[in-house]
């Protein structure tokens, strides 16, 4: 018998890939990957961060329109998660949102209930009744779906004033988004939620007293709630600029007073519009932003060593493509069309249990991976 040795012989360009000069650009900024040092524990604390309509092109489309690098490149651990509904492939940000919130399948435009139009508890609810804090901050008006599957049950997510006053029973401790409107001028009621809020030991603050979230002060002992509009908040083209910050300080908040640990969902709501609209430049901006918001998290959780940090998608939106001749910065795209698509998104993780978030899964097992690292 004779044994065969085959020796590889590989060019050292090839060895050495961080190297590599994207046509019309000046390198690669290097990228230091967070060592998961501390993977196989339990974690404390979990934050979930979703880009409301950010495929792979668009996260792609951001690196090369920022210099070759976001901060999404800094998680070593990544996956892929199907999207799709109960009855069709392509999900809206309801059903996709109740799939990762609560970890059944829905129809489209459902909240929290399942595809018999049944309430289920979400994972906010599931940590609340482990005494765990709560927090939700996102850049659309707070009713609207994706933030509403953590906290409220409607057949439809049109139902905005009931979903408000869910919301507002609902215990979470610290509140951050627009939609100020559908808890103080009801359409269908008289009831002024603020007020109520208010007396269950609520701090409520809000942009028309032009005091911006970053100078606020906080009371002691009372849970948080900014309103940054009364409908949808500004663009971050036209000059929203709370994500980074309200993110950062909701989780610090929800640290300093915890018990049991916290879980926080943090959404980039507007990338989906700017799919929508299929408009490149909202597009990026909105995801940039968000990214300086996945920077604030990793650093947290990188000091705080407990926290689970998981960053996706409810689903692709726009069909965006990065056509040939592009350069960094010079992007040519195109958009299929301005609505979802059915394609998978990718999932980034950090921190303890972030090893059980890798391969393709679908995305009611990201619910149940959540409650597995957290040991719900």
């Amino acid at each position: 018998m004779r044994v065969i040795f085959l020796i590889l012989i590989i060019p050292a360009v090839l060895l050495n890939c961080g190297s590599s000069r994207p046509a019309g650009g000046t390198g690669e900024i290097p990228v230091h990957i967070i060592p998961n040092t501390n993977q196989e524990k339990t974690a404390r604390n979990l934050i979930l961060m979703i880009g409301d309509g950010m495929g792979l092109t668009q996260i792609t489309a951001g690196i090369y329109d920022n210099n070759n690098f976001l901060n999404f490149e800094k998680f070593p651990v990544t996956g892929l998660m199907k999207t799709h509904s109960y009855d069709n492939l392509v999900t809206d940000s309801a059903a996709g949102g109740t799939a990762m919130a609560c970890g059944v399948k829905t129809y489209n435009n459902a909240v929290g209930v399942n595809k018999d139009g049944i309430p289920v508890k979400s994972i906010l609810e599931e940590a609340e009744e482990k005494e765990m804090m709560t927090g939700i901050v996102v850049t659309s008006a707070v009713v609207n779906a994706t933030p509403a599957t953590f906290m409220a049950h409607q057949k439809l997510r049109a139902f905005v004033d009931p979903i408000a006053e869910e919301i507002a029973n609902s215990g979470v401790d610290f509140l951050v988004g627009g939609g100020k409107k559908y808890f103080d001028r009801r359409a269908s009621d008289e009831r002024n939620l603020i007020k109520e809020m208010e007396a269950k030991g609520y701090q409520i603050e809000d942009f028309i007293q032009n005091r911006k979230i970053q100078e606020v002060r906080i009371s002691p002992g009372k849970k948080f709630v900014y309103f940054t509009a009364d409908d949808d908040p500004l663009t971050k083209i036209t000059g929203r600029d709370y994500l980074p910050y309200a993110s950062k300080l909701g989780a610090e908040f929800l640290k300093s007073r915890s018990e049991n640990g916290f879980f926080m969902m943090i959404e980039g709501s507007q990338i989906d519009l700017g799919g929508h609209a299929t408009n490149l430049k909202y597009v990026m901006s909105e995801l940039k932003d968000f990214d300086e918001a996945v920077k604030e998290v990793l650093e947290f959780a990188e000091a705080d060593g407990e926290t689970l940090v998981i960053v996706t998608a409810d689903h692709e939106t726009g069909g965006l493509t990065i056509m040939e001749k592009s350069k960094l910065k010079k992007l040519k795209t195109d958009f299929a069309y301005g609505r979802h698509s059915g394609t998978m998104v990718p999932v980034f993780a950090y921190g303890p249990g972030s090893e059980k978030f890798t391969g393709i899964f679908d995305n009611t097992e990201l619910y149940r991976k959540m409650k597995t690292a957290l040991g719900l």
